[in-house]
């Protein structure tokens, strides 16, 4: 029996808000809104998605699943990350090829540099 990633689960305090931001940073749409939760895809038949769950607490600690992202042009897409509202952070990762950028809650993503070929 064969599995299907249907989406990635991020806790979040403000769901609608964090998930716009995220629907925006990543020219994707939305599939569900309520109260509660939002979900984004990449189109509304696309899977996986992102799944912005209320959580009542603020989050604590360093976040156990971060996502990577391959930009073409990874200097344009830090910059219009950051003018977006993502803020660098350094988790110890010191002189590396991949940039480091935490979303409006905190939670922490990578933007990488070009692929080796």
């Amino acid at each position: 029996m064969p599995l299907e990633w249907e989406q990635v689960i991020v806790h979040s305090v403000d769901p609608a808000a964090l998930g716009r931001w995220w629907a925006e940073a990543l020219g994707w749409v939305v599939v569900h809104s309520s109260d509660d939760e939002f979900e984004i895809r990449p189109a509304p038949d696309r899977l996986p998605g992102l799944d912005f769950v209320r959580i009542d607490e603020e989050r604590k600690a360093k976040s156990r699943l971060h996502l990577d992202f391959r930009p073409d042009d990874q200097e344009a897409e830090v910059a219009r990350l950051v003018a977006h509202g993502a803020r660098r952070v350094d988790i110890g990762q010191g002189d590396q090829s991949w940039v480091v950028l935490a979303d409006p809650e905190g939670n922490e993503f990578c933007v990488l540099g070009q692929r080796r070929q």
